[in-house]
């Protein structure tokens, strides 16, 4: 039988799907970086490689399809098209949030999806307030034994709680909490937000605390307060979440910033990304894995083979990227000189 939390996973992915749901008025800020064509690249493009590594396994795209779902009947399809696609692409792959798993039986297959990706990274998530919930360690870990994941992602999403009319909004004292998560498990815990973005102080505080990557969820992409507006019947969070409609802090912006101060922390760079020029700008200003979300969730409804397609127009435009600067690896595209920020040419400045 479906519980509140299965009914309203299939309210977000429908409203996901339909509605405009992304901030008004906020950019990702790659759009302030630009890359310098080569016109003699020197190489050839059969020889680019987007091979890279994550959660210690090899992946064949430094690409992460981004939690979404699970919990409903809905998001059982979508899991299931995109860790099939996400095996042979040789993307890593995250969980919506696996707490439904824990409290209901409805739908659970919608999260154990490991047979169908045996071989690519899996990452299990759980909200951080659900720390202050009834929550520990021992509940973080039953969730990687159920998922068989390489990995657990705690998400902050206080805005979102903030305007989900049955949200939690006691995030007081989560650090030692996480600390204390990332401690007793075996498996490596990154942080994520779902929108709003990460930045380089509270990055520091969460890496200090035993966190081994961070996932920025920049603001760019897809608002959850704007969702959650959608789904509220309380008028006074319905207006609230329309004042708060351009908030965040731009994807762009999260990477630099955690990148000053955590220059060897890997960054997951997630939130508004579409392209794969997108996800080359990203690289080039620090991040190491890409994540994208909604740019696949419609495919996932359709079918395997539709994220497949997806996924080969994004790796596609990255490949287009390297070749049109010149370069054939993903350490070489990290590298690159050849990118302009905000009118400011590298490689004038390195020439």
């Amino acid at each position: 039988m479906d519980t509140g939390i299965n009914k309203r996973k299939t309210e977000h992915i429908r409203l996901c799907l339909t509605e405009n749901v992304e901030g008004v008025n906020k950019t990702t800020g790659l759009e302030g970086i630009s890359f310098i064509h080569n016109a003699l690249p020197e190489i050839n493009f059969a020889d680019i490689k987007l091979d890279s590594t994550f959660l210690n396994k090899a992946v064949k795209a430094p690409f992460l399809v981004s939690s979404m779902t699970g919990g409903s009947e809905l998001a059982e399809k979508i899991n299931t098209n995109l860790a099939i696609a996400a095996e042979e692409r040789g993307w890593a792959i995250g969980l919506g949030s696996t707490r439904a798993l824990l409290e209901s039986d409805a739908h659970k297959e919608s999260f154990l999806i490991r047979q169908h990706a045996r071989s690519v990274p899996l990452i299990a998530n759980i909200g951080a307030v659900q720390l202050n919930y009834g929550y520990g360690a021992k509940e973080c870990q039953r969730l990687v034994d159920l998922t068989e994941a390489d990995s657990l992602y705690l998400h902050l999403n206080s805005l979102q709680e903030v305007v989900q009319d049955e949200g939690d909004l006691n995030f007081k004292d989560l650090l030692p909490k996480i600390k204390e998560v990332c401690k007793a498990l075996p498996v490596p815990v990154g942080v994520k937000e779902v929108g709003f973005g990460i930045d380089g102080t509270v990055a520091e505080k969460l890496y200090e605390a035993g966190v081994s990557y961070i996932d920025v969820a920049g603001a760019g992409g897809t608002s959850w307060s704007q969702v959650e507006k959608l789904r509220s019947k309380d008028s006074l969070r319905k207006a609230a979440a329309e004042a708060f409609n351009s908030w965040g802090n731009p994807t762009k912006d999260c990477i630099v910033s955690i990148k000053s101060k955590l220059p060897e922390v890997p960054i997951v760079a997630s939130g508004g990304m579409k392209t794969g020029v997108d996800a080359a700008k990203a690289m080039t200003i620090g991040a190491d894995m890409i994540g994208f979300a909604r740019q696949l969730l419609q495919a996932a409804t359709e079918s395997a083979e539709k994220v497949m397609q997806a996924m080969e127009q994004i790796e596609f435009e990255m490949k287009m990227v390297m070749f049109g600067i010149g370069v054939k690896s993903i350490t070489e595209l990290k590298n690159t000189n050849r990118v302009s920020i905000m009118g400011r040419s590298l490689l004038d400045e390195e020439s």
